[in-house]
């Protein structure tokens, strides 16, 4: 068994949410298919280089890139995720550096969530996690994208009387009062240019280390480290197996 292989209890908590195939020829085994994938996002190591044991390459990738477009990934998350503890919740960003690989769109194509900047292309992950770290929803816009673009979407079903903590540039008078509206306080410390006062808790923002933490465990897998997907719908479904992977191991190690 591979470190990087799914424990009993990770596919204990997984098989009961994978589709059921009741007829036609039998599906290759889950877990050893999904074990294959998340060797590959934990090694960074391209497709092809999956080791024999784990099965064809093309069984892996294809498995993946089919559960990502019929929303196996999104609905798996969905069900993991819905435990959440929603009182104090936290949002921020993480810059990744585009690979070559992941550089080969065509001209004129769709967007890609790709940025061009001084240090290259690069894709923006926007997160936001609970009160212990675990993500809840996750995003992507091109590099230079500002951090606060979507912060909106990510806050939509934030509950009543949570409390929301983000860094200073996501201090905006629209933020707030989009928190305000779904009766909740969002705690985020002014810029050195704002006029009005506001009212920030320097004690309870000390917690938001836990979405930074966030970002350090996820970037531990090397294709979350750097992208290699060409297609962002790709990268961020590996995004969102990864986050998957996290709240397992927190449940493990809790249980």
């Amino acid at each position: 068994m591979s470190r990087y292989d799914l424990t009993d209890f990770e596919w204990r908590a997984i098989e009961p949410l994978l589709p059921n195939k009741p007829r036609g020829v039998p599906r290759v085994d889950d877990r050893r298919v999904l074990n294959g994938i998340f060797w590959v996002l934990r090694s960074g190591a391209p497709w092809r280089d999956l080791p024999e044991r784990y099965g064809p390459r093309t069984t892996c990738y294809n498995r993946f890139v089919r559960w990502r477009k019929a929303g196996v990934w999104d609905r798996l998350m969905d069900a993991i995720t819905k435990a959440h503890d929603g009182t104090v919740q936290m949002i921020d960003t993480s810059i990744v550096r585009v690979h070559q690989q992941g550089a080969t769109g065509k001209k004129g194509d769709r967007d890609h969530c790709l940025g061009r900047s001084r240090g290259g292309l690069t894709t923006k992950i926007h997160a936001l996690v609970d009160a212990q770290g675990r993500p809840i929803k996750l995003t992507l816009t091109a590099g230079q994208m500002s951090d606060i673009a979507s912060a909106a979407d990510l806050i939509k079903e934030l509950p009543e009387g949570a409390m929301l903590l983000a860094d200073k540039g996501y201090d905006a008078n629209a933020l707030r009062n989009a928190v305000t509206e779904r009766k909740a306080w969002a705690n985020i410390p002014p810029k050195a240019n704002r006029k009005d006062a506001i009212c920030f808790s320097p004690f309870l923002y000390k917690a938001r280390n836990l979405v930074e933490r966030f970002f350090n465990k996820a970037k531990q897998f090397r294709r979350i480290a750097t992208r290699y997907d060409k297609l962002a719908e790709n990268y961020l479904a590996a995004l969102k197996l990864v986050a998957i992977r996290l709240w397992l191991r927190g449940n493990e190690s809790t249980s």
